[in-house]
């Protein structure tokens, strides 16, 4: 990173906008760039703390559990907004590997011990400050302790699914799961596989 090494950056102000759901701030900030010339930028930072997913795979049926539930920002995207995704939450203040252990037990009803941590990554680093915790995880999907579709105090609505690894692959080509984690945690299995 040689280009940047005299970059320097310097908060003039952050104001919150909206501490509503989440935590939507404009900071200002003196930007001083790789050719040393400064500019004053402006820029809205959407503060959701950072979350946790999972690929839930059995290997006997070579499938995976996916959840299926409603999302409104892709709603207003033009998309039907009921999304198939990997279980995934936010880590409220736990460690990832415990986080995730808890919303795939809330989300589809497996317990789970030993995750394989995979990688880690901001999923849209130009607005969101979500880090988002990928782990992978070897089950028996035809046993469940729970019957999963989320916490009842969230009001959540899940749905639990069950694909063929293939299938999950051809969905991503048609359009029909259109989750950048879920898009990440399968092509992550094809690669592994073959």
């Amino acid at each position: 990173m040689t280009k940047f090494r005299d970059a320097t950056i310097d908060v003039v102000s952050d104001e919150t906008l909206s501490d509503n759901w989440y935590h939507l701030r404009k900071v200002t900030f003196d930007y001083t760039g790789s050719d040393g010339h400064t500019v004053r930028l402006e820029r809205e930072v959407y503060d959701r703390g950072n979350g946790a997913t999972i690929l839930l795979h059995d290997p006997k049926r070579d499938t995976i559990i996916l959840v299926r539930q409603f999302r409104m920002p892709a709603y207003q995207n033009g998309h039907s907004g009921w999304l198939l995704e990997t279980p995934a939450g936010l880590l409220d203040g736990d460690h990832p590997a415990d986080a995730i252990r808890r919303e795939v037990m809330e989300e589809t009803g497996y317990r789970i011990g030993e995750v394989r941590p995979l990688f880690r990554a901001f999923m849209s680093p130009g607005a969101v400050t979500e880090l988002v915790h990928f782990f992978a995880a070897e089950i028996d999907a035809s046993v469940r302790e729970g019957n999963g579709g989320g916490a009842d105090h969230e009001h959540e609505d899940i749905e639990v699914v069950e694909l063929g690894l293939d299938e999950a692959a051809r969905m991503i080509e048609t359009g029909e799961i259109c989750d950048g984690k879920t898009i990440m945690l399968v092509q992550w299995a094809l690669a592994r596989r073959k």
